[in-house]
């Protein structure tokens, strides 16, 4: 028998051994699957498979008439790009506030970490409205925004900020474990072997703390693309400007349009699901270039 064959029934004897590992080291497998399979069945498949029918209950053409609308099309347009823009710069600000979470120690630091939860506990609508009231022309920034003639809420900019502020706890919490996780010393050797700073962030931190960076972002960009309480108050909800995505949809149940108010969420989920399976296969793509599992 060859060196190949030989490997292969050693790995086919091998299996049974390992699943039976596997049950000795996690008691209740069976169980506890059982439990996790029926609980992302009730929450997430059977809702997604519901909006998918209820999106085709008014049959193709009601469908298409809905998505391919000019306003629901200029409102796809604004969630997306506004969303896409947030997660990018909450991809830069996260990365450097997680990094001073982990490296350094000064005074109030764990009420830095606590507040940076914030977004996750206060109510959409009211950071809505504390956003609103904080960038409108009289208010605290928005009034030295409007100085320098950058008004600051009912537009593109408004939105973005909203999206920011709900979606920079993302990467923080996502980026940070990985800083932590990752030895000092490992940056002291490759100084002592002649690196400067910026190749020490380049070549040795930042492959590293990719993936987990591509994550956080793509779960702010996850939250903003459905985002509503926050952004609705600052917006000012113009058709074609400042309206969103959520809004159409939130409108059409007003209406009673229940299957043009699930067509116009199944297109977005599409997106999302898109936007966020290029993001993960770039990050499979990057822990493998870095030497992960």
């Amino acid at each position: 028998m060859s060196a190949n064959g030989q490997s292969g029934s050693r790995r086919t004897a091998d299996a049974p051994i390992f699943l039976s590992m596997i049950k000795h080291t996690i008691p209740g497998f069976s169980l506890t699957f059982g439990i996790s399979a029926f609980v992302l069945t009730a929450i997430l498949l059977v809702p997604l498979g519901a909006l998918i029918v209820q999106a085709f209950n008014g049959g193709w053409d009601h469908l298409w008439q809905v998505i391919s609308a000019p306003r629901v099309v200029a409102a796809y347009r604004l969630s997306l790009s506004t969303a896409l823009i947030a997660a990018l710069v909450n991809g830069v600000l996260g990365a450097l506030t997680a990094w001073v979470l982990a490296r350094y120690s000064f005074p109030g630091k764990r009420l830095v970490d606590g507040i940076i939860d914030l977004p996750f506990a206060l109510p959409t609508a009211v950071a809505g409205i504390a956003l609103t009231s904080l960038y409108a022309p009289e208010g605290w920034i928005g009034e030295l925004l409007a100085k320098v003639g950058i008004p600051a809420v009912y537009n593109r900019l408004g939105i973005t900020i909203a999206l920011i502020f709900v979606g920079f706890p993302f990467v923080v919490r996502t980026l940070q474990p990985v800083l932590l996780a990752l030895p000092g010393d490992v940056e002291e050797a490759a100084a002592t072997l002649g690196a400067n700073r910026w190749q020490v962030i380049t070549k040795v931190l930042f492959p590293s703390a990719f993936p987990a960076l591509l994550a956080g972002v793509a779960l702010a960009f996850g939250r903003g693309v459905g985002e509503y309480g926050s952004i609705v108050f600052i917006s000012g909800n113009l058709p074609f400007k400042t309206e969103i995505a959520p809004l159409l949809v939130v409108s059409k149940l007003e209406q009673f349009d229940y299957s043009g108010a699930a067509a116009i969420g199944l297109v977005m989920v599409v997106f999302s699901l898109l936007f966020t399976g290029g993001i993960f296969a770039l990050q499979g793509w990057a822990t493998r270039r870095t030497g992960g599992n």
